[in-house]
């Protein structure tokens, strides 16, 4: 039996029968320009007629034997697709053009099933004569339907009866299916008649999504035609508010899973804010609402104007292009743009490097700048929407008045420019800010002033003005004032500068800040863009001022005591400590000097603009000797007090700095570092005060020690005391309430059963790392052992706080990345770690060998390279020399570190562990056998260099530390 694959036909019935009413013609046409593009595409993916002559032949050949047939054309429909899938994947890296190539791909797929469809309907199954109710029509829904496909992306596919299922439906659909499946691909389908389409329509949203995207593809035209026009009269006709509403709010739910801020550096290109489903919920919204079938005639429509339906394209075809090149480079449907491909995607799209910012960060500015356009359509589709209800005529628009209570707009007090409409602050003329250019300003001032929201259309004029902010109106005075109200407001700051931000009014008022719009760092560290952690920054002081979160507590403590004009110093530093980031030179030298020039601009007298000018030049001089510095070393705090110079300045850099820390992201901030920067702060405040000290340092210790005492009443007096007694002044300073209880409970567990040698696990959810505890004898090797125990285990230590107590033992606590999701798998890789640690102290494991043969370090470090730096001072300390080690950070490279350390004959008397993301800070304070520091050149080039060479060398491959050193 010959295969019958005509192509006139096809096109034939696409015009169907009832293609006289306007609406039919329209899905006509529509249906004629994809079967147009289909042939087309499979020109240049496919050969059509090749692949049918070979499944002709393997019909003949496999006459007979439906089930080998069956293997046989899956087989070859699959390579058909693997080469057309490597050749649009050529003509990406070529065009890079993302909507062509998602066209590409959907039309290859379109003939692909086609020819399977044919195949089973004429040589498999075919029927003699087939009656009435063996119609079937094939359907494409869902993302499949918008014809749009990514290498990755499902199919959706509806196979639409007349009646009920028949045998032979069935049979064909099973064939078509089958075959899919075994080529590799996710189908979702599902077998209806139009009248359960339409009823399955009205109850679920889902399916009546799906089926606003259907697209016709093949079989009974006149069973499609009837499903559109019921599914148009009978579903979408008078629906259009609850439609809205639950897209709306899907929008919202999906926005929180993946992440409420648009300016996450790993976004979701598909389901992320400002991400292609963002695009497809407007679209499904306009195209239910205005029944129109292409943005573009949104335009006649007056919802967009012309280049915001250019915008709408471009952002259409970037994400569509990095989405594709995110399929193709994985081999499967990644939506996650991560930072292990992040680079290779920036490649492929043929980013290159700028000075102070690499090719990877200016394709991600690329990114949120799209996703950010992606929101501003959003908010001019849902001002047309509003403005719908103020036409009079057309039904349409008394029905999307449903939407939301229709309040008279009344002007707002005080000005004649803008209108409260809604409980939101509207323009109350067109040429609001033509006539008077401050009113970009004062738009977002009165918003605050008044706890309004901003109507999208306020926000979307504003948006089209920017060309209004010029030079005039950044030096103007009163625009100025308002910006330097809105900015040190205490009435929700952020809110109202994340809005400025979007309308780019922020951008376009402050240059600077214009320049790090949309800027990503590209390092694990940073949550967000450089333009958002600003933001949040000003958040998070204002929530200090509130004093009701108890996790800044010294940070709340101070914001009370610092003098009243020294609040807006505060705000103007830390909106401008990073806004010099993506800069050849230093970026805290270069805020500096833009702070010089900005604060005078905004009101600030010479006094303040050098206060704040100080404060970014200085913003990360806290957290890194709070974090990498031994501070019960007295040199430490001579040297920082020598930086701060004023308790004044103290205090403004602790709340800087704690604000700064919290603002990079979740799980960043945490009781460990609020502790470190209150004991920095309380050492250095009796050097800055002459010897005064508001609470000295044994009240403090006193102090930790009653809090404890507090907590752990069920314990023997003399016990506790014991217990108390044998821990040293750094413990008490150092460690919060909630770790000293926990280590006191597991030390008195330890030693009531006997034993000297212990571990517990713990976990921190806030940081996202297990803590892993470790009782033990004190020796020199110690640290060593623990970190290579944890090498062992793949294990990668984040973090590490090393104690010990006055009988010689040690009290360590090791942070370690988590490996699994749920608490009940980390805790037993974490106790399976605890148990190797044991082992290890007690010899009966041989680390060097053990470590030495382990598997390389696998993962998302690789994506990331930082230049190794060893620094080696005498400065720092009278008593020791420090030993500062910067470079990308790997599991098992503390022991590398420590283990060199000892091989060359150092003492190490503390150490400082600390992790910023892949970047590692470790510091060490060592000394040579006899107790002295290392004073010689010669030497610390010695111990340079064998350091070194664990960054250049594979992991594990570096040269002994004697023959490195030699």
């Amino acid at each position: 039996m010959l295969l019958n694959y005509p192509t006139s036909p096809h096109i034939m019935a696409a015009r169907g029968p009832g293609d006289d009413s306007p609406r039919s013609l329209r899905y006509g046409v529509s249906v004629m320009l994809d079967i147009q593009r289909s042939h087309l595409a499979g020109v240049e993916l496919i050969d059509s007629e090749a692949i049918v002559a070979d499944l002709q032949a393997l019909a003949d050949k496999h006459a007979g034997r439906e089930s080998e047939l069956r293997i046989a054309v899956a087989l070859r429909l699959k390579t058909a697709m693997m080469q057309a899938r490597s050749r649009a994947e050529a003509l990406l890296l070529k065009d890079r053009h993302g909507r062509r190539c998602a066209e590409r791909l959907c039309r290859m797929q379109d003939e692909i099933i086609r020819i399977l469809f044919e195949f089973a309907g004429n040589v498999l199954y075919p029927s003699q004569a087939p009656s009435e109710a063996e119609r079937m029509t094939v359907v494409a829904t869902g993302g499949y339907g918008r014809g749009l496909q990514a290498p990755g992306s499902d199919l959706d596919l509806l196979f639409l009866l007349p009646y009920k299922q028949t045998a032979w439906g069935e049979t064909v659909a099973e064939a078509l299916l089958y075959c899919l499946w075994d080529m590799g691909l996710k189908v979702g389908h599902a077998t209806r008649s139009v009248p359960e389409c339409i009823r399955q329509a009205k109850a679920d949203m889902t399916i009546r999504t799906a089926l606003l995207e259907a697209r016709y593809l093949f079989g009974d035209r006149k069973l499609y035609d009837e499903l559109a026009t019921r599914f148009d009269k009978e579903v979408v006709q008078g629906t259009a508010p609850e439609f809205v509403a639950a897209k709306l709010a899907e929008r919202e739910e999906r926005h929180r899973r993946a992440g409420q801020s648009r300016y996450l550096v790993e976004p979701n290109v598909k389901d992320g804010k400002g991400g292609l489903r963002d695009l497809h919920t407007l679209f499904w919204i306009a195209k239910y609402v205005y029944r129109v079938r292409e943005p573009e005639e949104l335009i006649a429509r007056g919802v967009f104007d012309r280049d915001e339906y250019k915008m709408f394209r471009r952002c259409e075809d970037f994400l569509w292009s990095v989405r594709c090149n995110m399929h193709f480079l994985t081999g499967r449907a990644e939506e996650r743009l991560s930072f292990d491909i992040q680079r290779e995607i920036a490649v492929r799209l043929g980013y290159t490097a700028h000075p102070g910012l690499r090719d990877v960060e200016r394709f991600m500015k690329h990114y949120f700048l799209t996703a950010k356009h992606v929101g501003d359509l959003t908010a001019i589709l849902c001002s047309g929407l509003e403005e719908l209800q103020a036409k009079p005529a057309p039904v349409l628009s008394r029905v999307i008045a449903r939407l939301r209570p229709a309040l008279r707009p009344k002007m707002l007090t005080g000005t004649d420019d803008f209108v409260i409409d809604n409980n939101r602050i509207n323009i109350a003329r067109a040429d609001v800010f033509r006539r008077d250019r401050i009113n970009l300003i004062r738009l977002f001032h009165l918003a605050q002033k008044h706890n309004l929201a901003i109507h999208p259309e306020a926000m979307h004029a504003a948006t089209r003005s920017l060309r209004l902010i010029d030079r005039n109106l950044r030096e103007d005075k009163e625009a100025n004032r308002l910006f330097l109200e809105i900015l040190t407001s205490r009435n929700d700051p952020e809110i109202v500068l994340r809005r400025m931000n979007e309308a780019g009014v922020l951008g376009a008022f402050v240059h600077a800040f214009g320049r790090i719009v949309a800027m990503m760092q590209f390092n694990m560290y940073h949550h967000y863009t450089v333009d958002e952690h600003l933001v949040r920054c000003i958040g998070v002081l204002n929530e200090i001022e509130r004093g009701e979160n108890p996790e800044f507590g010294l940070a709340n403590e101070l914001i009370k005591t610092i003098q009243p004009q020294h609040h807006a110093v505060l705000c103007a530093a830390l909106f401008l400590h990073d806004i010099a980031k993506g800069r050849v030179e230093d970026h805290s030298i270069v805020g500096a000097r833009i702070a010089r020039r900005l604060c005078p601009r905004l009101g600030l007298n010479a006094a303040d603009t050098e206060l704040v000018a100080w404060l970014v030049e200085v913003h990360l001089v806290m957290s890194t000797v709070a974090q990498s510095r031994d501070l019960s070393d007295r040199k430490t705090i001579e040297n920082f007090a020598a930086v701060v110079q004023s308790l004044e300045r103290l205090k403004l850099l602790t709340i800087l700095t704690a604000a700064d820390i919290r603002a990079v992201g979740p799980g960043v901030w945490n009781g460990w570092k609020a502790q470190l920067l209150r004991t920095l702060y309380y050492e250095t405040e009796p050097v800055l005060t002459g010897g005064f000290s508001e609470v000295n340092r044994a009240q403090r210790v006193a102090m930790a020690q009653a809090e404890l005492r507090a907590e752990l009443k069920d314990w023997p007096p003399d016990t506790l005391n014991a217990y108390v007694e044998r821990l040293y002044p750094a413990y008490w300073l150092k460690v919060d309430l909630p770790h000293q209880i926990a280590h006191a409970s597991f030390v008195r567990a330890t030693e009531a059963s006997g034993k000297t040698l212990a571990t517990s696990v713990g976990f921190d959810a806030g940081r996202g790392v297990t803590e892993l505890t470790v009782f033990a004898p004190d020796h020199p090797w110690l640290l060593a052992i623990i970190a290579g125990a944890c090498a062992l285990g793949g294990a990668n230590i984040v973090d590490a706080q090393i104690y010990t107590t006055t009988d010689g033992l040690a009290l360590d606590t090791i942070s370690l990345s988590r490996e699994f999701e749920h608490d009940e798998d980390e805790a037993r890789r974490a106790a399976r770690i605890g148990d190797t640690i044991e082992k290890a102290v007690r010899g009966l494991i041989k680390l060097p060998d053990v470590v030495a043969k382990r598997a390389p370090p696998k993962g998302r470090l690789k994506a990331f390279a930082i230049e190794p730096e060893i620094s080696i001072n005498n400065q720092w300390s009278a008593r020791y020399t420090v030993v500062e080690v910067t470079g990308l950070d790997r599991p098992g490279l503390l022991y590398e570190l420590t283990t060199t350390l000892s091989k060359l004959n150092l003492n190490i008397a503390s150490a400082h562990v600390a992790t910023f993301g892949e970047r590692v800070v470790d510091v060490f304070y060592v000394t040579d056998l006899t107790g002295a520091q290392i004073a010689t050149p010669t030497r610390q080039a010695a111990i340079k260099r064998p350091l070194l060479a664990l960054f250049t060398a594979p992991a594990g491959e570096a040269k002994p530390a004697k023959e490195a050193a030699g």
